[in-house]
């Protein structure tokens, strides 16, 4: 993953943060995204901010996603705050003219809003049917 930031190959680098999160979390087809987030190890969930903010001049990462999404009245307590998912959605670029953008529609490149990487995590919900809230209260307990 480190060697895809570099090289600002922001999809690529995307798809593997997934791909790390699935396989740290012990996440398989089946389990709940949410059972499995909850259990992230902590050094695993810093490394991967520490390289998206690095590599992104701080324009991309869990912790600048969770800032913002604290900024709009979210709470980091694993709970779905729809007002504040929605304002999330707005500022990172996930919602364009109030619809949820599809995966075609995300920007992987530095001109995207702050906050729009990583994302391929909030698909998962149409995987495992869990909410991607639960994200920030692991990114919270780990203190990201």
């Amino acid at each position: 993953m480190r060697d895809l930031l570099a090289a600002g190959k922001w999809k690529e680098a995307d798809e593997e943060t997934l791909a790390l999160m699935l396989k740290a979390s012990g996440s398989k087809e089946g389990n709940s995204f949410t059972q499995s987030i909850s259990i992230f190890p902590c050094t695993d969930l810093r490394t991967i901010d520490h390289l998206w903010v690095k590599y992104s001049d701080g324009c991309f990462g869990l912790s600048v996603q969770k800032k913002i999404y604290l900024s709009v009245g979210g709470k980091a307590d694993g709970e779905y705050y729809k007002e504040a998912w929605i304002k999330f959605g707005d500022r990172v670029g996930w919602r364009v003219k109030e619809n949820w953008i599809s995966d075609s529609d995300i920007a992987f490149n530095t001109s995207a809003h702050e906050g729009h990487l990583p994302c391929a995590y909030r698909f998962v919900e149409s995987f495992f049917g869990s909410e991607e809230e639960v994200l920030f209260s692991r990114v919270e307990t780990c203190e990201v």
